[in-house]
């Protein structure tokens, strides 16, 4: 009880935020619209339904009534009838809760637009919503707009399709807000390089507007493919609202040469759509570029580190270890580093228990290094360190804290827990500039010492000797 007390404020806080929003879109909406038609771009709907996929306290019930109220009063403060406002704001309600059902219903990825088939399920619950609430909002829109059903739903639901599209890739792709000040505040929301693409769209438009034509609106679309190959989702979800705002406050204004005057609503209809049609292509292509890279670097990942603790993996630290090795100037100290008795773990306690041994001696090392030292697992309890820019005498020092820090605490397994002691056994060699010809050759004289330091009665240091003096 005290739970649900403590979460009202909260609810509420939040539902003022959706009231404030819906309110000052309303207003928006209605001041777009074109004489005896309804807006031609009514945004409130999309807002509030990405805003409440986005905030999930939001589609609490104070959130809903603060939505619906945020709708009444825009529309009743700007002259609409009482009973005019109550139909078309039910209507709202219902496209918004229509397609927040089925959104909702999906795994969080498509709402987060990170799958390529996110956008398809945007249309298809925008289409939902678009037609459930014209059932209601379309119809009765002929008593003040005259026309007949069948052509006001098409015309409602097209007008719900539009918005949606325009709206929610840029709600539900958006940044933290923090991120968004600093993309403004530093100019990178793209990258200055990407900004021909962006340049490209507008003198498309333009084109379009001078030239007219019934194929004008998809001048921009290679403009916009371009963008989609190299902008963020959001950056592509702002550049092609932008251009849907601006084509569509075009056309509803009746600048468009080739439409005399303004147009009728399968005209409106049309055109909302072919611009949607244009907005949904280089979104859909930006999400499949930013899965694609995505995949591109966890495969990297996947390639360069071991599975089980997260540090480099053996190639990797060779091919990194080799640049190191060609360019150093000063002092490489390379450390083989071995768990003793680790059978005796897996015997006594199962893999599981070693699995966990070897992951915090991995983290134990990783806090005790430099940022620039290198560190990789090359075996199953083995592993290896490589530090630049030491002495003999320092490096030692080194080892000589490594050996401390893993075998200082005992490692914790499972709930219960289990208290497993660990000891470890290293070898050290340091070579001079030009003293290690490969990483191998360091490595196999550090795994020389290493055979020693087993021998010697393990969990100590022993040190080869170094290599170019």
């Amino acid at each position: 009880m005290e739970l649900r007390i403590a979460a009202v404020p909260e609810a509420w806080r939040a539902a003022g935020v959706l009231f404030a929003a819906i309110f000052l879109a309303t207003l928006f909406g209605i001041y777009s619209r074109p004489v005896g038609f309804l807006a031609s771009i009514w945004p409130a709907n999309a807002i509030m339904l990405g805003l409440m996929l986005r905030n999930p306290i939001m589609a609490q019930a104070p959130g809903w009534l603060a939505g619906f109220a945020g709708f009444m009063i825009g529309d009743l403060l700007t002259g609409s009838g009482l009973e005019k406002a109550l139909i078309l704001n039910i209507a709202n309600i219902i496209s918004i809760s229509t397609a927040y059902a089925i959104l909702t219903r999906l795994p969080a990825e498509i709402s987060e637009l990170r799958q390529p088939v996110s956008m398809l399920w945007i249309v298809l619950a925008s289409l939902a919503g678009g037609f459930a609430s014209g059932l209601l909002g379309g119809v009765a829109g002929t008593k003040y707009w005259g026309g007949d059903a069948l052509s006001g739903i098409v015309y409602w639901t097209a007008g719900e399709f539009v918005t949606f599209i325009a709206f929610l890739p840029v709600i539900l792709s958006a940044p933290p807000l923090a991120q968004i000040r600093k993309f403004w505040y530093r100019l990178d929301l793209v990258d200055r390089s990407d900004l021909v693409p962006a340049m490209m769209v507008v003198l498309t438009f333009i084109a379009s507007l001078l030239i007219g034509g019934p194929g004008a609106v998809a001048f921009p679309v290679l403009a916009l493919l371009w963008c989609g190959l190299t902008w963020s989702v959001f950056a592509t979800a702002v550049l092609t609202l932008v251009f849907g705002v601006m084509a569509l406050g075009v056309i509803a204004s009746g600048l468009v040469p080739y439409l005399d005057g303004l147009p009728d609503k399968a005209a409106l209809s049309s055109f909302r759509l072919g611009a949607s049609a244009i907005a949904l292509v280089p979104i859909t292509l930006a999400i499949v570029m930013r899965s694609r890279n995505e995949l591109t670097e966890r495969l990297r990942y996947l390639a360069s580190h071991d599975a089980l603790t997260g540090v480099t993996n053996r190639a990797a630290f060779h091919e990194q270890a080799s640049r190191r090795l060609a360019t150093a100037d000063r002092s490489t100290a390379m450390m083989m580093i071995d768990l003793d008795h680790f059978k005796s773990v897996n015997d006594t306690w199962g893999h599981a228990a070693g699995d966990e041994v070897l992951r915090e001696t991995a983290r134990r090392v990783v806090r005790m290094l430099r940022p620039g030292d290198l560190f990789a697992r090359v075996g199953g309890e083995e592993f290896v360190v490589m530090i630049n820019g030491v002495t003999p005498e320092q490096a030692q020092s080194v080892a000589e804290r490594l050996l401390t820090v893993i075998s200082e605490q005992p490692v914790r397994v499972g709930d219960a827990p289990i208290l497993i002691a660990v000891t470890t056994s290293i070898g050290l060699a340091v070579a001079r500039p030009g003293g290690a010809t490969s990483p191998d050759a360091l490595m196999q004289q550090a795994d020389h010492a290493l055979y020693q330091a087993k021998h010697a009665g393990r969990n100590r240091v022993i040190m080869a000797g170094v290599a170019g003096k």
